[in-house]
Formats: structure tokens, sequence, C-alpha cells
């Protein structure tokens, strides 16, 4: 399965993201964010790779000074592959 992150620094910009992504008809998740990613605030929105042309519009509009960026998550067998974007 693959599916995509927007990670940021602070929890409340997670939530107002999560927020405005189901406003605008986006299926998303708060998740905590994988260990691997170092410092952020330890959670994430997760989405499916499908929207992510909709959510990059999306943050693009808006103002969200913590936002660190998109990772793309491939789950294997051997654990999870996390490539930024």
């Amino acid at each position: 399965m693959r599916y995509y992150i927007a990670v940021f620094r602070s929890r409340s910009n997670v939530l107002n993201f999560a927020n405005l992504l189901r406003a605008n008809s986006v299926p998303c998740a708060i998740i905590s964010t994988p260990s691997k990613l170092g410092k952020t605030c330890g959670l994430s929105v997760k989405f499916l790779y499908d929207y992510f042309p909709k959510v990059q519009r999306l943050i693009k509009e808006q103002s969200f000074r913590s936002f660190d960026g998109f990772y793309e998550i491939t789950e294997t067998f051997n654990g999870n592959n996390i490539k930024r974007i």
C-alpha cells in the first residue's frame, strides 16, 4: 500500500490542515509521525496518493508556517519505505 503524509512541527496546524482537507472532500487521518523523520510535533496527516495534487494546491493556498514537507510511505513486507517528496 502507498500513501502520503503531510508533516508539521505544530499540532494545531495538523488539526487545522486535516479539517481543511475534510472540508474539501479529501479523506484523511491523523497518525503518529514515523520516528525516522526526526523532530516534528509527533502527528501527521495521512492521505491517499490519488489526492496529492489537490492536497498540494490546498497547502499552497493556506499559510501553515510549521509545514515540514510531504513524504511518500510505501508499506512492504520488510517495513515501511519513506521518501521525501
